[in-house]
């Protein structure tokens, strides 16, 4: 059999197996494994171990493989919905107005972080950048739209910046790499967020008690689930993801029939299908909270949510190419750069409000991550989070081709 695997089935297997092991060894007894695990957190291996099948191993490929567009529609949106059952709205309204201020301030980041890269690249390396100035701006605009809003965002840059397809694709390189770089990052963040917010001198009373709160329901409806309960569950998953397919269906052909006057308004993203598809699913997943079907919790609606994000990542981790960091390393210097100011901006603004952590990395991915990658940083602080990291999301789409549109009329004067 030639490499690398593309046989979707094998592939989900090879997935699977790492899923397994990285969860076996990490409850294990064994004092070795437990030293490990207390440096490198089993999410981020989830994440990382799947890289490196796709590079340098060769295994498989991120890109013939269909396992993520699976995980993605299907698998996410049914994870929304049985992460969002349990909600308690109460829990995330008493979050108080920092997780807004985080958001906005890893937007900002972005805003400013792209000319700023972009000029510390052009004055003190312009032989880093293989293309001129006006392409790179141009083709950067991209990678704005999807940082602050998503892949409809970042299309609808394309188009308005018109970017040549060759550059568009190595902005895509750019873009996927230096987010999931840090990804990986928040991932560990989170295992160590105690100790961060001790640093931040924040108070995350909030959190915790939202944690609790969620626990101690679970608590008190827990039971062992019988055939009958889990047909109910995935029937409640799975006919959610449905109709949401469907709603999407249905609404996207009508916003594109509208999508000039959509365009100059800058909601791009209301001719997506996916964003339609996330928002139905959430939104579904919040109105069963207020039934019977919050009792789902009872017979493990957040642990079947999880698995189901856990696959995500794995995918996610598969399509990442770590090789293609050393291509085109004056873009990637940009991309890091540009990175480091969102960084610091999140931390400037964090320590000034005394944020805790969990609100840096879900504002910050509900930016560059989107909503397929901030229900899984917010789940790695607690499943019970994770509606909490869908719900940023949906709002920086609604504001990404703004955004965006700033960034890169500010990185066109810097190049000019």
């Amino acid at each position: 059999m030639e490499l690398p695997f593309t046989n979707d089935a094998i592939v989900l297997g090879f997935l699977l197996i790492l899923l397994a092991v990285v969860f076996v060894t990490s409850g294990s007894q064994s004092k070795s494994w437990q030293r490990f695990y207390r440096y490198v957190p089993p999410l981020l291996l989830c994440y990382f171990l799947p890289a490196f099948l796709n590079w340098p191993l060769g295994l498989v490929s991120g890109e013939e493989s269909q396992l993520y567009f699976v995980a993605s529609r299907y698998l996410l949106p049914a994870s929304l919905i049985l992460l969002c059952v349990s909600i308690d709205f109460k829990g995330i309204v008493n979050l108080g107005p920092k997780a807004l201020i985080m958001f906005f301030a890893a937007s900002l980041g972005i805003v400013l972080g792209g000319p700023i890269a972009l000029f510390v690249t052009l004055t003190f390396f312009p032989d880093l950048i293989p293309a001129s100035a006006d392409d790179i701006w141009r083709g950067l605009s991209t990678v704005a739209g999807s940082w602050i809003g998503g892949g409809a965002n970042q299309t609808a840059m394309k188009e308005i910046f018109e970017v040549s397809d060759n550059l568009f694709g190595t902005m895509i390189v750019v873009d996927v790499v230096v987010a999931n770089i840090w990804m990986a990052f928040l991932l560990y963040g989170a295992n160590i967020s105690d100790k961060l917010d001790l640093r931040l001198k924040a108070d995350n009373s909030a959190i915790e008690d939202l944690k609790k709160r969620v626990e101690d329901y679970r608590a008190q409806i827990e039971r062992i689930p019988n055939t009958t309960d889990v047909f109910f569950m995935l029937a409640i998953a799975f006919g959610g993801t449905a109709l949401s397919h469907f709603g999407a269906d249905l609404i996207t052909p009508a916003m594109k029939s509208v999508s000039e006057t959509l365009n100059r308004l800058g909601l791009n993203s209301l001719t997506s299908g996916f964003f339609w598809l996330i928002v139905i699913a959430t939104s579904i997943g919040l109105l069963l909270s207020f039934t019977r079907a919050r009792q789902l919790e009872g017979v493990g609606a957040s642990r079947w949510g999880t698995v189901f994000i856990y696959i995500l990542v794995a995918t996610i981790g598969m399509k990442m190419n770590l090789g293609e960091i050393w291509q085109n390393l004056g873009l990637f210097a940009i991309g890091i750069i540009w990175m480091l100011i969102h960084v610091g901006i999140l931390l400037l603004t964090a320590k000034l409000i005394k944020a805790p952590f969990f609100f840096v990395a879900v504002g910050s991915q509900a930016n560059v991550g989107g909503a397929a990658s901030a229900p899984v940083v917010a789940s790695a602080f607690s499943p019970a989070l994770a509606p909490v990291g869908a719900l940023m999301a949906v709002l920086g789409y609604a504001l990404g081709t703004y955004g965006a549109l700033i960034c890169a009329y500010l990185m066109q004067a810097v190049s000019n």
